[in-house]
């Protein structure tokens, strides 16, 4: 065995044990340092660090990602707004219900949005003609025939269904998130996982043979439920596997997955265009959960987080689970050469904490604590604020006056190039600013880009009304693009903040906190739809505010680059900021805090007892002094 492992091996310290002191005392023996709770530093890296097994697993949670992007943007296809043309319209604009003579216009609406007073008998078709519901020839622009829209007539009286169809995902990836990170936590991110694909398929499918707008919502819920259960433990099991100097960049290869996903969600709609025997709508449905069938072997491939096992004290399953990683990287069981620790080192100490029982936390426990529970709520509120306020910038981003093709393709793919731009440049500036640093510097840009927006332009149609239309227009789309860049990366930055500074007891409830607060964000979108985006200018101000209060509580994070994974409560609880002073000149300032205080004792205390005898002499002596001159 080497040096350095037998110095981590033995007993006492080692230089305790080399020689003995010249004055003949025999210093009293420190118990070695653990190492089974130092995971990061010495249990992986005796393991092989980040070595083929690891590796491997890390790229079995990539492929999923791309399936997960498809189904996050299904609801562009499978709900989009149709164009409709009208057949027959009104004679009559004041009496919507009068009939019509059998004239035909061939005019395609802007948008299917109600006139009048908004009861839903007619829809204009854009030059001022009203047309009765029956009469539309609705048409999809989004590379399907039919969705569910067009299948089911959902306009005029029934458009309110459509916004709560999109509710259904969202609402139930909400529930998904703190249902399923709770359990992460309890039982085990292995069996969240195969739980969350098996149900996934289950929902998913079955929503491809919806017989009405009701049961598609309601499958849509728990096809929702699963799939943040999918994403969540592949999140958490992906931070889990890595070394702290390949978190981010595995993590980033996964969102550029999801990504794709998005990229190529039209083109899998186009395909599934004219499909025989079949409406477009399923055939897409069918062909976006269909290749989670190849997770099914993770059921056997996919190992349980050994992190958790240690941190929740299953002993027995981590021994046999050290013994199968370090076969199948290569490691020498008995000797291990450049390292401190070996895997020989370790065993002993595994086996005598064989007897202990598994110790499992919830969420809740958050609560006893005084610093993990801000960190996580500061978290909490930037992933719902950089999500919420994302969907102010996409509107104002929008020209209302363009046709709704284009509306369709040209925002939809520039949403995913921001997307795809924020994922570049995160790498750099998390890279060179760290977590805390970038995040803060994504929130600034936020805040300005959205009082930018909110103030500037209404200055600019002040005082100048003659540059207003064509001002306000640009101006608009520059902040709407900046802002939306920044949001994103506020949102995603986040997620992976709070994975990181959260214990390994508590990761999926405290990361479900999180993305839950997300979800809640997104569905500020369909909400603003369902109330014909009355109300648009106050949500904006609402979240411009939440910017400012997220840049002044971000100061108080620590920064998470670099260092271990918290294990247990108490790991998370003492990672704090780091003060402003360097640990040198901290120590040197409370020591000398310490000999100016010690002085001025009037009575003897538990410190004088401890002092050398010559000491308390003195003191005694100088005592004896001042009552005779008395």
């Amino acid at each position: 065995m080497p040096a350095d492992a037998r110095q981590w091996c033995s007993p006492g310290r080692p230089e305790a044990q080399d020689h003995t002191p010249e004055n003949g005392f025999t210093p009293v023996e420190r118990p070695a340092p653990r190492l089974l709770p130092n995971i990061d530093g010495s249990v992986l890296p005796s393991l092989g660090g980040f070595g083929k097994h690891q590796k491997q697993l890390v790229v079995l949670t990539w492929i999923p990602a791309l399936f997960i992007g498809f189904s996050q943007f299904s609801d562009y296809f499978l709900l989009a707004q149709p164009n409709g043309t009208c057949v027959q319209p009104l004679a009559n604009e004041s009496d919507w219900t009068a009939a019509s003579p059998p004239v035909t216009v061939t005019s395609i609406a802007p948008s299917l949005q109600p006139t009048g007073n908004g009861t839903g008998h007619g829809y204009g078709d854009g030059v001022g003609m009203l047309c009765a519901c029956k009469e539309w020839r609705l048409e999809l622009q989004t590379g399907l025939s039919q969705n569910v829209v067009t299948k089911w007539n959902l306009v005029c009286d029934s458009a309110w269904k459509v916004h709560i169809a999109k509710f259904s995902l969202l609402v139930g990836s909400i529930f998904g998130y703190l249902v399923m990170g709770v359990m992460a936590d309890w039982f085990g991110r292995h069996p969240v996982l195969i739980l969350s694909v098996l149900f996934m398929l289950v929902f998913g499918l079955s929503v491809a043979f919806s017989v009405n707008v009701t049961m598609f919502s309601t499958l849509r819920f728990f096809e929702g439920f699963c799939l943040a259960g999918l994403a969540l433990s592949l999140y958490v099991l992906r931070i889990e596997l890595c070394l702290p100097g390949w978190r981010f960049s595995m993590t980033m290869v996964a969102s550029f997955l999801m990504v794709g996903g998005q990229l190529l969600m039209p083109g899998v709609a186009a395909l599934c265009r004219h499909w025989p025997n079949r409406d477009d709508w399923q055939v897409l449905q069918i062909v976006i959960i269909s290749p989670f069938v190849l997770m099914l072997p993770y059921v056997w491939i996919f190992p349980e987080s050994l992190r958790w096992l240690l941190a929740t004290q299953h002993y027995r399953r981590s021994k046999a689970m050290m013994l199968r990683i370090a076969r199948k990287n290569q490691v020498d069981m008995t000797t291990e050469k450049g390292l401190k620790v070996c895997v020989s080192c370790f065993l002993p100490e595994l086996e005598q904490e064989l007897h202990k029982k598994p110790q499992r936390s919830c969420i809740v426990k958050m609560m006893s604590t005084r610093n993990l529970w801000k960190n996580i709520v500061v978290l909490c509120v930037n992933s719902l604020t950089g999500y919420g306020i994302h969907h102010c910038f996409a509107r104002s981003m929008m020209d209302p006056e363009a046709q709704p093709t284009a509306l369709c393709h040209a925002d939809y793919y520039t949403m995913a190039g921001i997307a795809v731009a924020t994922c570049l440049a995160l790498c750099p500036a998390v890279g060179l600013m760290g977590r805390r640093g970038g995040l803060l510097t994504f929130m600034i840009i936020t805040a300005l880009a959205s009082l930018l927006q909110l103030g500037l332009l209404n200055l600019i149609g002040k005082y100048s009304l003659l540059l207003r239309d064509t001002l306000n227009r640009k101006f608009s789309v520059a902040f709407s693009i900046i802002g939306m860049f920044s949001s994103h990366a506020v949102s995603t930055l986040s997620i992976f903040f709070c994975a990181e500074i959260t214990p390994t007891v508590i990761r999926g409830g405290g990361l479900g906190l999180v993305l839950a607060s997300a979800g809640f964000g997104m569905l500020t979108a369909p909400i603003m739809e369902l109330h014909n985006q009355k109300g648009y200018f106050l949500h904006h101000v609402i979240f411009a505010c939440c910017t400012l209060l997220c840049i002044i509580c971000l100061l108080l994070l620590p920064e998470p680059r670099g260092q271990p994974l918290p294990e247990s409560l108490a790991d998370g609880e003492t990672f704090t900021r780091q003060t402003l002073l360097h640990p040198g000149e901290q120590h040197l300032l409370l020591a000398k805090s310490d000999r100016d205080y010690s002085r001025v004792h009037d009575t003897p205390g538990v410190g004088d007892f401890l002092e050398p005898p010559s000491a308390r002499g003195y003191k005694q002596t100088q005592v004896e002094r001042q009552s005779t001159a008395e």
